[in-house]
């Protein structure tokens, strides 16, 4: 099977090179992305019973820090490295600068190996739901323990795996141990075969990854964010401002609008051109605080987590259309901010379940029910005090899942390290 699995990457790869060849002539960032891909693990020092980590993406990278702080200090005589797939996973990497870092290279056998050889690592630890067929292949060729933490099983990915059992479990049999953030989450791969005995349930370690905070900093202008808008969001979410803002009296709201990726800040703006909203973009407040700007459309990173910090209450996007499956929803929540989302929560399921269980959060079942949900919270202070304290609690409740993570990790390690 693996060899199968090496033909088919193979011939796929040599099928692209033309194009990938031409257009790293012309585009100096992919050529770029692609060297760093090639060969940037080169740069890395040559050392011994490394630990090495993989977090393919930024929400990945973010769990990663907390972890990778977490074994410097439980097994400070081992040399911890981070790899990552995507662009931005690799910076916000660099930019945390705890250890070095690289770019996965594609997984053949012969760049896989090179990393290996350079790297021997004593374990690799894949954070959520990284399956990499040839890399594990050779993991297990070397005798090398992988572990999952924060395992993560979506339910579109387990409907997908269930087609195809036989062929997943040959895809994790490299896995050892399965460290999983919920009971769904472990359920679902103990459905699809895998022994129990090779799970446990530890809890999510965003959690953990989550700073500690004193709480918001409220403005005095009431402040409600719009965060992680996906394409769809917007409509309602500009009804809703647009009707909000016809009804202020006494007390005038302000509203911020912060989409998923910047580069949707175009497309955004010409929905609330039309609709005539006074509003400014984020780059042109030069960092003012602008209380007098009703709207702001933030169209840079880096900013979001700010406004929550300062907001009344807020919304988070992706949840209205199931292929999104929701944003981040306790970068708010952390802040001791009530958190308003929609129906399709698939990726955040179980802090959806435990946000609104705890009162700090409201699902709504369609895009119908934003107006009417924010309408009802803003003219109800006490309600929103109430939630915020609920909100808060559960974040500081839910925490400690990097300690049962990191146990299981010393107690893999221990026959190797007596």
């Amino acid at each position: 099977m693996i060899v199968i699995y090496h033909l088919i990457t193979g011939l796929a790869l040599l099928a692209l090179s033309p194009y990938l060849l031409v257009r790293a002539a012309f585009d100096a960032g992919f050529r770029r992305e692609l060297c760093e891909r090639m060969g940037n693990w080169k740069s890395l020092p040559a050392c011994q019973d490394t630990l090495w980590v993989h977090a393919s993406s930024v929400g990945e990278v973010r769990v990663a820090r907390v972890l990778i702080r977490g074994l410097l200090q439980r097994f400070p005589h081992h040399q911890v490295v981070l790899s990552t797939f995507t662009p931005t996973g690799y910076r916000q990497a660099m930019e945390f600068g705890l250890c070095p870092v690289f770019r996965l290279p594609p997984d053949l056998f012969w760049l896989t190996g090179a990393v290996l050889n350079r790297l021997h690592p004593a374990m690799l630890i894949l954070i959520e739901a990284e399956f990499w067929p040839g890399l594990l292949h050779q993991c297990a060729g070397r005798d090398i323990p992988v572990v999952l933490v924060n395992g993560r099983m979506s339910r579109k990915s387990f409907r997908r795996y269930r087609q195809i059992a036989p062929l997943f479990r040959w895809l994790v049999a490299g896995i050892e141990r399965f460290a999983m953030r919920s009971g769904e989450d472990a359920e679902r791969l103990r459905s699809l075969g895998i022994p129990e005995a090779r799970i446990d349930n530890t809890g999510n370690m965003k959690f953990d990854a989550l700073p500690e905070t004193g709480g918001a900093t409220r403005t005095e202008t009431p402040l409600v964010v719009f965060g992680s808008t996906r394409p769809g969001d917007e409509d309602p979410i500009l009804d809703a401002i647009t009707r909000l803002t016809q009804e202020q009296e006494d007390t005038p709201w302000r509203f911020v609008l912060a989409p998923r990726h910047p580069q949707r800040s175009d497309e955004v703006e010409a929905l609330i051109l039309n609709r005539g909203l006074p509003y400014k973009r984020f780059s042109e407040l030069d960092g003012a605080a602008a209380p007098d700007v009703a709207l702001v459309l933030v169209d840079e990173i880096g900013h979001l987590n700010d406004y929550y910090r300062q907001s009344l209450l807020a919304f988070v996007g992706g949840g209205f259309h199931p292929e999104f499956g929701g944003q981040n929803i306790l970068e708010p929540a952390m802040h001791g901010v009530p958190v308003v989302f929609g129906p399709h929560m698939d990726n955040f399921k179980e802090e959806a379940r435990l946000l609104v269980e705890s009162g700090g959060g409201i699902q709504l079942q369609s895009a119908d029910e934003l107006y009417p949900t924010l309408h009802a919270l803003l003219t109800q202070p006490e309600e929103i005090k109430n939630r915020s304290k609920l909100a808060a609690v559960m974040v500081h409740k839910h925490r400690g899942a990097l300690d049962a993570n990191l146990r299981i990790l010393e107690q893999m390690l221990a026959p190797q390290t007596d």
